[in-house]
């Protein structure tokens, strides 16, 4: 793939799947729904609109295959060499892969070549290697006693995933609970089903059996609900908006009980004080931790704060690093930032720049559509200077390529700014003292802290948020504890070893 010309040849060749997969089988749904790409607004492919009766025969499905083991009893070395096989098959597929997940939602091809799917792939080989060196524990009973800790699945798992990383989020749902020996009826987002839809059909091929791997795609009121509400789903593991988080756990209380995990998103600030290392690193990191993605990520540093003696330097070198940032055809391979993933969003994140222009904020850098004439849903990169703590831009997430930018006045006043949010999923500082670095980073109230870098951790670390951005945690090994119960089993010993 070196031209665009090259892409969109192969694009133009690629067989998009359509059809829902349950039981092992491609199975049509009653409706279906226009897929339409934001790179031009054109239709994609129609897609199966699932409801509930699709629902229903997913969890049927996998409730049978739970029941009767075809997975879980299956020896722990065999699992992880058919959860392999699927990373394989993907690898193998991975031009395919990205190519489907940039006309599904806009990314540049580059980043989902080099980014998003072998990042899917990684996750189900990491959880595939896990599977046989995950111990349960003896606990230290007397002579009279042998007790044992062991992980039990829980049964059916519905994973409902976002549109902004498609495959990757799918992936960090179900490659534990597969893992954990659960069975998964995977709902993606409806702007995104393609990559959901593929893997799915791969996972036959690399010998999970019928059942286990459930994707049913549709919209959230329909597809999502019905999976949230169902009796015999032990578990909702769900990534995307608060609004969306709350509903799941109202079907949650108003069904069986079933579990919740979610990440929520946030509005994390990376603060960068007097004493930053690295002045050109850091307006680097504090440019892309916002554009990446076209700003559409749960993580994206939204908030800079700035200590005051240095703002007008930094700031000019933010300035800077955002004028580099060219908006470009998504298929193209030079293109680093593509298009909003919806008309929906890029209206959204017009808003927000227009709220934060009456708000007082000065607009230094964007703040307009762009590329109207191809069809597609392009936002500028765009930053506002004095932005005061309490607007709504400093407050609200966007989900779109919006930097605000505030000044402080020492480290207590950087704290304060930073946790006063109801979110608390990521945070990032830069500075050369290692006591401030200590002390802040545990003053800040989020799930993840970065030291002078940004999104600097991989898969061997848990991934979740504090306060509104949810609860329970993806990624390492404690994203398996979600998926299992935790049984006690104890043996009373009679008799003597005499």
């Amino acid at each position: 793939m070196q031209t665009l010309d090259d892409v969109i040849a192969r694009a133009r060749s690629l067989s998009l799947p359509t059809r829902c997969i349950v039981d092992g089988k491609e199975t049509a749904a009653r409706d279906t729904y226009d897929n339409v790409s934001p790179r031009d607004g054109t239709l994609l492919n129609k897609v199966a609109s699932g409801g509930a009766a699709e629902i229903d025969a997913a969890v049927r499905s996998a409730r049978a295959a739970f029941d009767d083991r075809r997975w879980r009893g299956l020896a722990p070395r065999e699992k992880k060499a058919r959860m392999l096989a699927l990373a394989e098959l993907m690898e193998g597929e991975l031009q395919e892969l990205a190519l489907m997940e940039s006309l599904d939602s806009g990314k540049p091809i580059s980043d989902a070549l080099g980014v998003d799917i072998p990042l899917a792939i990684q996750t189900v080989r990491w959880y595939g290697e896990a599977i046989d060196k995950v111990y349960g524990e003896v606990g230290p009973s007397n002579d009279s006693k042998l007790s044992l800790a062991v992980h039990e699945p829980l049964g059916v798992i519905g994973a409902i995933t976002p549109w902004n990383f498609p495959l990757h989020m799918a992936m960090w749902k179900a490659a534990p609970a597969l893992a954990m020996g659960n069975s998964v009826v995977l709902k993606p987002a409806e702007q995104t089903p393609l990559t959901a839809l593929r893997v799915a059909q791969l996972a036959i091929e690399a010998g999970i059996p019928a059942g286990v791997f459930n994707v049913v795609t549709g919209f959230g009121e329909t597809a999502g609900q019905a999976l949230a509400r169902h009796d015999d789903v032990d578990m909702i593991a769900f990534t995307g908006s608060g609004a969306v988080g709350r509903k799941l756990m109202s079907y949650a209380g108003e069904s069986n009980l079933k579990r919740v995990s979610l990440e929520l998103g946030g509005k994390s600030p990376q603060i960068v004080f007097d004493d930053c290392p690295d002045l050109q690193a850091a307006a680097e990191a504090a440019a892309w931790a916002v554009f990446f993605n076209q700003g559409e990520v749960c993580t994206a540093a939204s908030r800079l704060l700035v200590h005051e003696s240095i703002r007008d330097e930094f700031l000019a070198k933010v300035i800077a690093v955002a004028a580099t940032i060219k908006v470009g055809d998504p298929l193209d391979p030079a293109t680093r930032f593509g298009a909003m993933v919806s008309e929906e969003q890029l209206n959204s994140t017009m808003r927000f720049i227009e709220a934060a222009k009456k708000e007082g904020g000065r607009l230094v850098v964007g703040g307009d559509r762009v590329r109207e004439d191809s069809g597609g849903y392009f936002v500028e990169p765009t930053i506002f200077a004095d932005v005061a703590p309490s607007s709504t831009l400093a407050r609200q997430e966007v989900f779109g390529p919006v930097l605000g930018v505030m000044t402080f006045e020492d480290t207590a006043d950087a704290i304060r700014i930073a946790n006063d949010t109801v979110y608390g999923l990521a945070a990032g500082l830069w500075t050369a003292n290692v006591d401030r670095a200590i002390g802040v980073a545990r003053a800040l109230r989020a799930g993840l802290v970065w030291v002078n870098g940004w999104d600097s951790c991989d898969i061997t670390m848990p991934f979740g948020g504090f306060k509104q951005s949810g609860f329970g945690r993806d990624r390492s090994l404690h994203a398996m504890d979600k998926y299992a119960d935790l049984k006690a089993i104890t043996f009373t010993i009679r008799g003597s070893i005499d």
